[in-house]
């Protein structure tokens, strides 16, 4: 199976992605279109404090027109490595910094129409908390979970957040096969 692409038009270009038109060709030789956000690299943190609980945040998110509740993440900036990033993140949202940072793996958002990729890290964090420096337009609460509380909430139907979902599952995965 693959798509042959004939032409790429980008029709609109913003401060985090851009979306393109692509005129394809299928392997049945029917043409076809395909609309494509292209976005970068971007990571998502499962931190664990020393007491065992877990740092998530609550944001307001303008598409959902609603408070979420979600890991701790964000844009890789150019060039950046998504270590850092993940680290970076975490310190800026919640004030905490990381002692160790594990990759638990990729996941890819929406395959259908999105060339975004979240890499998902595990992350140890020192207890005490230090100053967060939020971007001008975020407001941010952090959320400090045990485990048990946190798949209640899954249990629950309380998290909807894909990103969020999956990093959990990851974290889990990693956990229960000895990490």
């Amino acid at each position: 199976m693959h798509e042959k692409t004939l032409s790429r038009k980008t029709v609109y270009e913003g401060l985090i992605l851009s979306v393109d038109v692509l005129d394809v060709e299928l392997e049945n030789g029917k043409r076809s279109k395909r609309e494509i956000v292209q976005h970068g690299v971007a990571v998502a943190l499962i931190p664990r404090l020393p007491d065992g609980r877990f740092v998530f945040i609550h944001q307001f998110r303008k598409p959902m027109e609603r408070i979420c509740f979600e890991v701790v993440a964000g844009n890789c900036d150019p060039g950046e490595a998504e270590a850092v990033s993940a680290g970076r993140e975490l310190t800026e949202e919640t004030g905490y910094v990381a002692e160790s940072l594990e990759l638990l793996g990729p996941v890819f958002p929406s395959v259908g129409y999105c060339t975004e990729r979240i890499d998902i890290f595990f992350a140890e964090v020192a207890a005490e908390r230090g100053a967060v420096s939020f971007d001008d337009d975020e407001r941010i609460e952090t959320v400090l979970l045990t485990e048990q509380e946190m798949d209640a909430k899954i249990r629950a139907g309380e998290i909807a957040d894909a990103k969020t979902l999956a990093a959990w599952m990851l974290y889990k995965a990693k956990k229960t096969a000895g990490r």
